[in-house]
C-alpha cells in the first residue's frame, strides 16, 4: 500500500529509482572531484571567514570571479532536484521541502570541507559551503516546485481515466451479468 501523496504507480516508481541512481553517481562524481589530493607546490590557508574569498573572487574581476563562483554553485546544485525526486512525496509543504533540502545540501558541503582537511592539497573554504548550499536551494526553487504541480495535474488526470476506464467496465460486466427481473410467485407464503 502506498502512502498518500507519494508517487504512485510504474512510471513513478521508475522516477524514483531513476533519482537515486543519479544521485549516486553525482556524489560519486562530486567526491572524485573535490576530494582528490592535489599536487600543488603550496596551499592557501584555510578560509574561516564568510564571504572573503567571494569578495577575492570578485576583486580578480568579473570573469574570473563568475567563473569561481558558478563553479562553487553548481557544484551540488543538482542535488536540489535529486533529493525531493528520491523522497518522492507529491504533496508537501514547499517551504518544508526546501528546508529539508537545503539542510541536506548543507550538510553534505560540510562532510565534504571536513573531510578536505585530511586530503593533501585541499583545504576549507567556507565561502564553498555557502555557494555549495546557494547552489542546491537555488535549483530547488527553480524546478521542483514547477515539477510536483506537473506531477500532480498528470496524476490527477490518469486517476480521471483509471476512474472512467473502471466505471465502463463495471457496467459492461453488470449489463452481461443481468438477466432481467428475478421472477416471484405470488401465490407462495412465507413459512412459519
Amino acid at each position: 500500500m502506498q502512502r498518500q501523496g507519494s508517487f504512485g504507480g510504474s512510471a513513478t516508481i521508475r522516477v524514483r529509482a531513476t533519482g537515486g541512481v543519479l544521485l549516486v553517481a553525482h556524489l560519486a562524481l562530486v567526491a572524485w572531484l573535490t576530494l582528490r589530493p592535489l599536487d600543488v607546490p603550496w596551499v592557501t590557508p584555510p578560509n574561516l571567514h564568510p564571504l572573503a574569498g567571494i569578495r577575492a573572487d570578485l576583486a580578480l574581476g568579473w570573469p574570473q570571479a563568475a567563473h569561481r563562483i558558478g563553479d562553487g554553485l553548481a557544484l551540488l546544485a543538482p542535488l536540489g532536484v535529486l533529493l525531493p525526486t528520491v523522497h518522492g512525496r507529491l504533496t508537501v509543504s514547499p517551504l518544508a521541502s526546501l528546508i529539508r533540502t537545503a539542510a541536506a545540501g548543507a550538510l553534505i558541503s560540510l562532510g565534504i570541507a571536513l573531510v578536505q582537511t585530511g586530503v593533501p592539497g585541499r583545504v576549507v573554504d567556507i565561502d564553498s559551503l555557502l555557494l555549495n548550499t546557494a547552489g542546491v536551494v537555488l535549483a530547488h526553487l527553480a524546478v521542483v516546485p514547477a515539477g510536483r504541480a506537473w506531477l500532480r495535474r498528470r496524476d490527477t488526470r490518469d486517476a480521471r481515466e483509471d476512474a472512467d476506464a473502471g466505471a465502463e467496465w463495471f457496467v459492461t460486466v453488470q449489463e452481461e451479468l443481468s438477466q432481467g427481473r428475478t421472477p416471484t410467485i405470488p401465490r407462495v407464503g412465507i413459512a412459519p
